[in-house]
């Protein structure tokens, strides 16, 4: 069970989501929050696996809000920021904040439900619009946690699916180019990840762009 704090001034919004997820067999909706202080006291006592956060928010924003409660010690909830504004600032402050997500509210409610299913699997993900242009605009000046490990650690085909990330291709993209099945994908993922001693795939593409292995740098 995928336990969800929802974090939205409209209380329409919160309404309708909880909604969706209550359709959802594998989803369980723990707990509303109308302001970001809230959503920060409810995600300490709750702990949920999965914080929806809207950016803008009375009391304290969805991205201070974020930075809050992914530095509370022992913090493993997964947020998910959500906004209507296409925001490369945002989008910025968010994955340096580490949230797992940055998504526009026009996507489509069966589309934010899988993007928590992929949250709390522990994969990251930003809406496919802003991708492409976060990874080139940012590359240089978002830091990994860590100093990554050198590529040569990587088997060919390990570096053949960081490539394909990097071009912001979903697991299925990636399976269908290789003439793999997904879960062969996920596990090359997974590698390139504990080998280059990065946090997620959003970082793995940041660090393709910042050694040169795609884009213009």
């Amino acid at each position: 069970m995928i336990r969800v704090l929802l974090a939205d001034d409209h209380a329409m919004f919160r309404s309708g989501m909880r909604a969706v997820l209550d359709t959802q067999a594998d989803f369980e909706c723990v707990g509303e929050a109308a302001d970001g202080r809230e959503a920060v006291a409810q995600a300490a006592a709750l702990r949920p696996d999965v914080a929806v956060l809207d950016v803008r928010m009375p009391k304290l924003d969805g991205l201070a809000a974020t930075e809050a409660i992914m530095s509370a010690p022992g913090n493993d909830t997964r947020i998910l920021v959500l906004t209507t504004y296409d925001s490369d600032e945002y989008v910025y402050r968010a994955l340096r904040a580490g949230a797992s997500g940055f998504l526009l509210k026009s996507l489509a409610p069966e589309e934010l439900v899988s993007a928590m299913r992929v949250a709390a699997r522990g994969d990251a993900l930003i809406d496919p619009s802003v991708t492409r242009r976060l990874v080139s605009t940012f590359a240089t000046s978002i830091e990994p946690l860590d100093e990554p490990a050198d590529l040569s650690r990587l088997t060919s085909r390990e570096r053949e699916v960081l490539l394909l990330v990097a071009d912001a291709s979903s697991n299925a993209e990636i399976a269908a180019h290789l003439h793999v099945g997904e879960e062969t994908v996920k596990t090359h993922v997974s590698r390139i990840l504990a080998k280059l001693g990065l946090r997620d795939r959003v970082h793995a593409v940041v660090y393709a762009y910042r050694n040169g292995l795609v884009g213009g740098r």
